[in-house]
């Protein structure tokens, strides 16, 4: 006891000496997770590669009475889940006026300004930048569907401009004002067909000029990105990039969705983005993907990929499993990363948190009528379904076939809100996995954990020193996911003979 007693005043000593370092800096190291999950390391040519999610739902899958819970099974706050697994990036929808003439919700998220502004000042409290993503529609704008806002419904393409741009900054403001750290403006979502119910090409160009103004206008350090969608029609990608050129559109990206069951190869992708970036210098983005972890449904509403659709094509190339999803993430990521010139900007994965707000699994009969019918009424109360019953007045075809969520099966979190472990792909494409077994507090790698492995550690959260993956792993004492000087404190308890969970331990 005493000898260990005088190894934690010696310890105490040495951090005070070199302790410059200051808890929550940018110097923590983030942790990689050792699991059965194994994803290769990625060499990002852009050192902001953002690793994004979309999750426009969430706020009213929480007001439904879902809580998230980290891997450990802890209730923990969605964004900090997010962050701490990896990803740097959310984005979120915003629609114009999503609810009815009695103001019930269309569904979807019910996501209107103000919940972009929930969204937003919760990601940057997380040190998340945020993707603000206009669909200039009262719900959802696709290649199919890009209806204008009921309140501009009858002004003419000039008043249109006028009011998007109005609308797009004050917006932009709102949200940063409500504590968001804006980094990119999608002008319009899937715009294959058009946008705000203009349809005719020799004026669209026009409503992104204004969008782009306005994002120019609040602040010129922000990305514009412009999405359209079906990369496998290759020329017609490479028609919209020329068709922006021509009319002298201003934006920074070139986004597009890239579902593996509808959009082609991944090497097709790369070499679309190839085109823009090597002919008119864009960067280029994922701005959806998805893939499915299972193909078991847990809410009683049909979902985009099951047993009986788009489970199958040539480039559905992964199992559906938590490691065939973090398989599919990762591909995505590497074919962007090998767009020309660095010009490849990053993936948003789409909807990663949009889970069942009741799980049917196991039941049948009139248990699964129960449920089904509880959730159905959670659907429509709280719009944490795809589309309320109420979407009908703006759009009928939603109104026939409303439901809940088409994706619980593509997220990354379990009915039951528990982080799945194909989660850790955002971070593990940066630091690689970890397979071998690891003994906690073993800093430095000689089998046992002593005072050379508090110093080590000080050296690795100083940025003195670059571990490898499983030395990374060994120092993230205390399982927070970043390594710190509160794992060098961790470690000296331990050698004053205090009871501390983990150390000593293997991984």
């Amino acid at each position: 006891m005493k000898l260990r007693n005088a190894i934690f005043s010696f310890a105490a000593a040495l951090l005070l000496v070199v302790g410059s370092y200051v808890p929550g800096s940018a110097a923590e190291k983030a942790a990689p997770y050792k699991d059965s999950i194994q994803t290769e390391k990625i060499q990002f040519n852009n050192p902001d590669f953002i690793r994004g999610m979309d999750v426009s739902s969430v706020v009213s899958l929480e007001n439904a009475g879902v809580t998230f819970r980290n891997e450990k099974g802890e209730g923990q706050d969605i964004f900090k889940i997010l962050a701490d697994s990896g990803v740097n990036y959310i984005r979120v929808r915003v629609w114009h006026n999503p609810y009815d003439s009695s103001s019930n919700g269309y569904g979807g998220g019910n996501n209107d300004l103000e919940t972009a502004k929930i969204i937003g000042r919760r990601a940057a409290e997380n040190g998340m930048k945020l993707l603000v993503d206009f669909h200039y529609s009262d719900f959802w704008a696709d290649p199919a569907k890009q209806k204008a806002p009921k309140a501009w419904e009858n002004l003419t393409v000039a008043q249109k401009q006028t009011a998007l741009y109005s609308y797009t900054l004050n917006s932009l403001r709102e949200i940063k004002s409500a504590g968001a750290d804006i980094g990119m403006v999608q002008i319009g979502n899937e715009t294959t067909s058009g946008i705000a119910g203009v349809y005719d090409f020799a004026d669209v160009h026009k409503l992104f000029s204004s969008g782009s103004k306005a994002v120019r206008d609040f602040d010129s350090g922000v990305l514009v990105a412009v999405h359209f969608t079906n990369p496998e029609k290759t020329e017609t990608m490479k028609w919209y990039s020329d068709y922006l050129d021509q009319n002298n559109v201003d934006y920074d990206v070139f986004a597009t969705s890239y579902y593996p069951c509808w959009h082609g190869s991944l090497e097709n992708l790369t070499d679309v983005f190839n085109y823009v970036a090597d002919k008119y210098g864009k960067y280029t983005m994922v701005a959806e993907t998805s893939y499915a972890n299972t193909l078991e449904d847990t809410d009683g509403h049909s979902n985009t990929v099951s047993y009986w659709n788009n489970n199958t094509g040539e480039n559905m190339l992964w199992e559906f499993s938590e490691q065939g999803q973090a398989d599919e993430v990762r591909a995505v990521m590497n074919a962007v990363n090998s767009v020309n010139n660095s010009k490849g900007l990053g993936v948003f994965y789409w909807e990663g948190a949009w889970i069942t707000v009741g799980d049917i699994t196991g039941k049948s009969g009139a248990a699964w009528t129960s449920q089904y019918n509880s959730n159905k009424a959670l659907w429509e109360q709280y719009g944490c379904g795809w589309a309320s019953s109420y979407s009908g007045e703006y759009d009928g075809d939603a109104a026939s076939y409303y439901g809940g969520s088409a994706v619980d099966n593509q997220a990354f979190f379990s009915a039951s809100g528990r982080a799945l472990r194909s989660l850790h792909v955002f971070r593990n494409v940066c630091a690689g996995s970890v397979s071998a077994d690891v003994l906690t507090g073993d800093v430095n790698g000689d089998g046992k954990v002593n005072i050379s492995d508090v110093t080590q550690l000080q050296r690795i959260a100083s940025d003195m020193f670059e571990p490898s993956p499983e030395r990374l792993l060994a120092s993230d004492v205390n399982r927070d996911g970043v390594v710190s000087i509160q794992d060098a404190t961790e470690i000296q308890r331990w050698l004053a003979e205090y009871e501390v969970e983990g150390v000593g331990k293997m991984y």
